[in-house]
């Protein structure tokens, strides 16, 4: 696996400049685990964003000025969630200077988060204010987590979360290496999008987690190796 992760990663970087090792491919991960827990979120905790939270604060507005779908608490307590996740990565990079050993931590911390909001799917449903919350709060901190140590590794035009300014660069800047992680950072997206409102539609966000849980896991291990 990790020959393979490291020929994508050079794939990435096409003109020869890749000194992330296999953390660009692990990143593709991730952000296809991004689209996954937004399906969920969206679909089915009440139209909110657990990793895009642009589009909370825009929902936050809608929800004040009346809109009846949308939930205002919901929205603060999504990005409550993430700015918890995202200082709690801060705190650990003050102890963990390695960006290497920081991604394995963070990432694995992730996946128990996002496995601990499975195991609540599992045993008590999705549905029901506190449980939506609960659900929230877990999935909106991992994301928070991840968001902040892509972040920090800083691997050009991988974000993870955010595509504004991704497709902005498609359209402004002539084709180049850039381009090529563009447009695998939205084909991911899209992907785990696409994947993870199909397994929420059709068998349940059980599945949806279990996968976003299994991908976050796998990214933990292979950046191990």
């Amino acid at each position: 696996m990790t020959k393979m992760l490291h020929r994508a990663a050079e794939r990435l970087f096409p003109d020869g400049t890749n000194r992330y090792g296999a953390l660009p491919a692990l990143l593709v991960l991730l952000t296809v685990v991004s689209g996954i827990v937004d399906a969920v979120s969206f679909l089915g905790l009440g139209h909110v964003f657990v990793a895009n939270m642009t589009g909370n604060v825009v929902f936050l507005g809608f929800a004040l000025a009346g809109a009846s779908d949308l939930s205002a608490r919901h929205s603060l307590l999504a990005v409550g969630s993430f700015i918890a996740g995202a200082w709690a990565t801060g705190r650990a990079a003050g102890r963990i200077t390695a960006k290497g050993r920081l991604f394995v931590s963070v990432t694995a911390a992730h996946t128990t988060l996002v496995g601990a909001a499975l195991a609540v799917v599992l045993t008590t449903g999705h549905r029901g204010g506190e449980v939506q919350a609960a659900l929230i709060a877990l999935l909106a901190c991992g994301m928070g987590m991840q968001n902040a140590v892509v972040r920090r590794i800083a691997v050009p035009d991988l974000k993870t979360t955010v595509l504004t300014f991704t497709i902005t660069g498609l359209a402004d800047d002539p084709f180049g290496a850039p381009t090529v992680r563009r447009l695998v950072s939205l084909a991911a997206m899209f992907t785990g999008a696409l994947c993870g409102a199909a397994l929420h539609l059709g068998p349940g966000p059980a599945a949806a987690l279990t996968a976003a849980t299994a991908l976050l896991a796998t990214a933990t291990v292979a950046a191990l190796t």
